[in-house]
């Protein structure tokens, strides 16, 4: 058992490729709003991926790379372990998503080490989906067509349809933290959002959205969320605390019932 000073005391540690540096800032920025609302405080403890460019073969490759990462961060006994990359993970396709959140679960057992929560941000995508009983969606991802179109059949495979995409077609993952959010807006209200349950402000942790979460959830009545916020929300579920996360949707307002948690995610 890891020694903490209190209960509250959290430490998560995020998995990244070496380009990434979005979530790193927003997720922090949520869990201190839930810090206002509950006794929890949490500590971020980051690792990275070598990802010269995002393409299905260099995704891919960075899947082996993830046991060592899992093996730093436990050195550092994180409470929860955090893969931050949606499109390492689906890029793989049809069952990727249950076959890298089962060996990261395996790996972290077999260091005799194995912390309470493990969890990957296209598991949590899709968690997030379910707890907001979303059956049809729209999605907006900053990748070239292609890979967005990966993504869109992975969360199709899960039985949730995914009426409309946008791909912004950037090439440079270091480029895509330094969109600005406020240009998802214009983006998002060129698609059709008619008979939507949700729209996916930003499919990828390393798209900035936090942002414009509220004001596109005003704009388009109908739920918003992004990759980050979907982490967010499944790592607290992970760790039983409830959200209370302001200016960040409805998911993390604390009315949301948690999916049926899965060994998918």
């Amino acid at each position: 058992m890891y020694a903490r000073p209190t209960d509250e005391e959290h430490r998560i540690g995020l998995i990244l490729p070496s380009c990434h540096t979005t979530l790193e800032s927003e997720l922090p920025e949520l869990l201190r709003r839930q810090r206002f609302a509950s006794d929890d405080r949490f500590t971020l403890h980051a690792t990275r991926l070598r990802l010269p460019a995002p393409t299905p073969q260099t995704l891919a490759a960075t899947l082996p790379a993830t046991e060592a990462a899992i093996d730093l961060l436990c050195d550092a006994q994180v409470d929860a372990i955090v893969h931050g990359c949606v499109a390492t993970v689906m890029c793989a396709g049809r069952g990727a998503i249950h076959h890298a959140q089962a060996r990261m679960l395996s790996h972290a057992a077999s260091l005799g080490r194995m912390p309470p929560t493990v969890l990957t941000a296209a598991g949590a995508l899709l968690h997030a989906l379910e707890a907001l009983h979303a059956q049809r969606i729209a999605l907006i991802a900053p990748h070239a067509s292609a890979l967005t179109a990966r993504l869109a059949a992975v969360i199709a495979d899960h039985g949730i349809e995914v009426a409309a995409t946008r791909s912004l077609g950037v090439s440079d993952v270091s480029l895509v933290g330094l969109l600005a959010p406020h240009n998802l807006l214009p983006v998002a209200a060129t698609m059709d959002l008619a008979n939507c349950d949700a729209l996916v402000l930003s499919a990828c942790t390393q798209m900035p959205s936090l942002a414009v979460i509220e004001e596109a959830e005003q704009r388009f009545g109908l739920p918003v969320i992004s990759a980050s916020t979907s982490t967010a929300f499944m790592l607290l579920h992970r760790m039983g605390i409830r959200p209370q996360i302001g200016h960040a949707g409805l998911l993390l307002r604390g009315l949301m019932q948690p999916a049926r948690d899965t060994a998918t995610c």
